[in-house]
């Protein structure tokens, strides 16, 4: 009996030896650290706000772009994408939660069959058409020894958490965009505006200008070069009245409508830009306000407990399985005491050789976490600069549009000064209409540069957040739930 023992210790330690191993493999990926991305010098001089509200887009001053954003996140097909992949991402995560729970099946069936006298005499039966019925109840549970089990449900929860956070996502990138393709209307009908006037004060230049060419004072080129002007003002008309048909049909698809639904939306009035300001500390805290930063640190998170449920798969493991039923051929009695059947037995696993299929699994995991890492760094690093770019950028557009503002001015003044000499008679209305030109030319970059600031506005909110809000649920630093190395 000794020696029994010992050679089942033996063989249980080269079976052990022998067993596949996780050695040698490791996750490689590293989350930045959002308080090393400094932000001191490109934020110098901001002024403190707080993060945009979840109706941002109320403080524009627009009730109809209130209702078209309203609209949108009721109607766009897109949402309703993002919706489907969360709730599969759910259900995923709840089929990963059953697979924890130990499973009862029960089933019954009545079966006939001819067994031949070569297999049983037929005084045992054999030779004869025979029924054959039965029921059974089995139970099994594959006890969870290391938690590979949890870890994949964690996972799951972790990949649904993410689908969720993008779905709200997808709703604040629709609201941003709605609100941009709205102001690229307003620029359109601006420029609609301008282009018609002119039009207006080409087609009265070359009037006069023919006129001149009729009484001698002018020649032929100054008559051709005022139809050149009047050309081109019709084409500057034709393109705007296609800007205002393209805008109306971009916010036809955001809303998920029709075409017509575009012609139905009235000219937008002018809308205020955002303030200049942001949050502060905002590379720690912009990790907590982007849904798409949030998404990211889930989709870390689930990568790491798929390795964790990945390594478990090297450990051996134990099972539980029992059946009992009842079983009667021909016409027995399956009910009875003696047509009972039961078996209960533990049972023990372990990886002896698998070809490299659970080490070849654990570093596609590995490298599963080390994207995730890639893509969350690279969200985090893109968020941060594009926050930076953005304020500087509409730092610039507000020393631009002060300029153009006092071009404007000037040119206003000069054309007030250009109708009251020729009102005087001592200058003439072709040259009053040569200063008007001026002038609308300096309308124009002044109505760009205002739709550029409130475009810029926007995107600013997008670039911190859109208005989402952290949840009790978010995870925590990265730093502090990195796989073990090990």
């Amino acid at each position: 009996m000794r020696l029994h023992l010992i050679a089942a210790a033996v063989g249980l330690t080269f079976a052990l030896a022998g067993c596949v191993s996780d050695g040698g493999l490791r996750p490689d990926g590293t989350p930045l650290d959002p308080s090393a991305l400094k932000t001191q010098q490109s934020l110098a001089g901001t002024a403190a706000a707080a993060w945009p509200a979840g109706d941002w887009w109320s403080a524009l001053g627009d009730a109809q772009l209130n209702a078209l954003i309203a609209e949108a996140l009721r109607d766009n097909p897109d949402l309703a994408v993002a919706d489907a992949r969360a709730r599969a991402a759910q259900a995923e995560a709840g089929a990963a939660d059953a697979a924890r729970a130990p499973t009862v099946d029960a089933g019954a069936s009545v079966s006939g069959a001819r067994i031949p006298t070569t297999i049983m005499p037929a005084d045992a039966g054999g030779g004869h058409f025979a029924l054959a019925k039965y029921g059974y109840a089995s139970f099994k549970w594959g006890l969870d020894l290391w938690g590979g089990k949890r870890a994949a449900w964690q996972a799951a929860v972790g990949a649904a958490r993410a689908a969720e956070v993008e779905a709200r996502a997808a709703r604040i990138e629709l609201s941003g965009n709605v609100a941009r393709a709205y102001v690229q209307l307003g620029y359109a009908f601006a420029q609609q505006d301008l282009a018609k006037a002119e039009h207006e004060r080409a087609s009265a230049a070359r009037e006069l200008t023919r006129q001149r060419v009729a009484a001698g004072v002018d020649n032929r080129i100054q008559l051709r070069q005022s139809d050149a002007e009047v050309a081109s003002a019709e084409q500057q008309m034709a393109l705007a009245t296609r800007a205002v048909s393209a805008a109306r049909s971009s916010l036809s698809v955001l809303l998920g409508k029709g075409p017509d639904r575009g012609l139905d939306i009235a000219r937008p009035q002018a809308l205020r830009p955002a303030q200049l300001a942001v949050p502060t500390d905002l590379p720690m805290e912009l990790i907590g306000h982007r849904a798409d930063l949030v998404a990211a640190r889930w989709r870390v998170e689930a990568a790491g407990k798929g390795i964790a449920a990945a390594k478990t798969g090297f450990m051996p493991n134990i099972s539980i399985g029992a059946m009992a039923g009842v079983i009667a051929l021909g016409g027995g009695n399956p009910l009875s005491l003696p047509a009972r059947f039961y078996q209960v037995g533990p049972s023990l696993s372990l990886p002896i050789f698998d070809g490299g299929r659970l080490r070849a699994n654990l570093a596609g995991k590995d490298a599963q976490y080390d994207l995730a890492v890639a893509q969350y760094n690279r969200t985090l690093v893109g968020a941060v600069n594009q926050v930076a770019d953005e304020l500087s950028a509409l730092q610039s557009l507000q020393e631009q549009l002060s300029a153009q503002q006092r071009a404007q001015q000037a040119a206003q003044q000069a054309w007030q000064l250009a109708q009251q000499r020729y009102k005087a008679g001592i200058g003439s209305y072709l040259e009053a209409l040569s200063v008007r030109q001026q002038l609308l030319a300096a309308e124009r970059g002044t109505a760009q540069l205002q739709a550029q600031q409130v475009d810029l506005s926007v995107q600013l909110i997008q670039a911190l957040g859109g208005g989402f809000r952290p949840q009790a649920d978010t995870p925590a630093p990265l730093s502090s739930s990195t796989p073990s190395r090990s």
